[in-house]
């Protein structure tokens, strides 16, 4: 057994190994033998971290990136009270005076001084800090909670994929876009006519940034992979390595992605659509042409390939101001 560590925080590296000995249904405190860590550091993360369902508040799992982002946030909330103790005087006055948190951030926004705000969450995760339970602050809440439940999310659309597949094991050259062929995908969904359920996928390269677009009649999922398998099959392997997606049920056809293209296949964790940070960025580009109240029933194949174009024929900074296009099909022919 190792030294174990103290005073230092827990590293994503470490979080993906906490995830993996979760799987193999390993008890925290055989983690933290594993890790070098003590015991109630590895209570406190799981605990901490965890992503929960809405319906029943049952746990949903434990997964390394959101965990990662959970306390980035976490730090990134608490520092900014403690950078301005002002704003923090403040907060805990009014906390004191019974305002709640959304109470206190709503009067501080409509205060509009620069560098004088912090939002409900900021609030609520410096009560329940070390720091505000020595205060005690959480006596003034309405509730009167010692401890903060946890902050349920919307139920995830549907499914589990197998734990190699999550967007954690994804290889880091991937996210560095060192090599091309490394794709993100996406369901654009709009406002639904009546008996519609018409939908767009929306494919980025990572590196070129090139795009593709294609509609579809449904959101099955053997139709959604089909689709996708349609629109790249004519690319040369290279430019067809890995594909990332969300965990949405119209996602799950993916073996068939690997089966037609030779594509493996990532997914980001649950709502954490910043892991696909490429396609969700360029489908606010997209939503110029296509706007969600659009009726997609009159919007043609030809109408979204000339989105395509505009998008691939448009000078990129991170490009060199070279064009999507220019990149991609230099590439394909090297």
């Amino acid at each position: 057994m190792g030294q174990k560590k103290h005073h230092t925080h827990l590293s994503l590296e470490e979080r993906r190994q906490i995830y993996l000995m979760l799987g193999r249904k390993m008890s925290a405190v055989e983690i933290a033998r594993k890790l070098g860590r003590h015991h109630s550091t590895i209570y406190r993360e799981i605990n901490r971290n965890m992503y929960y369902e809405e319906d029943d508040h049952k746990m949903n799992g434990y997964y390394p990136l959101n965990a990662q982002e959970y306390y980035r946030r976490r730090r990134q909330s608490l520092q900014l009270l403690r950078r301005y103790p002002d704003l923090k005087a403040f907060v805990v006055e009014k906390i004191r005076e019974y305002w709640s948190p959304d109470q206190i951030a709503g009067y501080l926004k409509d205060m509009g001084i620069r560098m004088f705000y912090a939002c409900a969450e900021t609030i609520y995760r410096f009560i329940y800090s070390t720091e505000g339970k020595e205060l005690g602050l959480y006596r003034y809440l309405f509730k009167g909670r010692k401890h903060r439940r946890k902050a349920y999310s919307r139920k995830p659309r549907g499914n589990r994929v197998p734990e190699e597949f999550g967007i954690a094991f994804r290889p880091e050259i991937i996210s560095t876009r060192e090599t091309y062929g490394h794709w993100e995908g996406d369901l654009m969904i709009f406002t639904r006519k009546e008996g519609s359920k018409s939908n767009v996928t929306s494919l980025i390269e990572r590196k070129s940034r090139y795009t593709i677009l294609a509609k579809n009649d449904n959101r099955k999922p053997d139709p959604v992979a089909k689709t996708i398998i349609n629109k790249l099959s004519d690319l040369p392997d290279k430019m067809i390595q890995t594909m990332t997606l969300d965990r949405g049920f119209e996602f799950m056809s993916y073996p068939l992605l690997r089966k037609k293209l030779g594509m493996k296949t990532y997914f980001c964790d649950p709502q954490a659509p910043w892991q696909k940070g490429a396609v969700e960025c360029n489908n606010n580009r997209i939503r110029r042409f296509l706007p969600r109240e659009i009726d997609l029933d009159s919007v043609t194949n030809r109408d979204l390939q000339r989105i395509s174009d505009i998008m691939n024929n448009t000078p990129r900074r991170c490009l060199g101001y070279k064009t999507p296009k220019e990149v991609f099909h230099k590439q394909i022919y090297v």
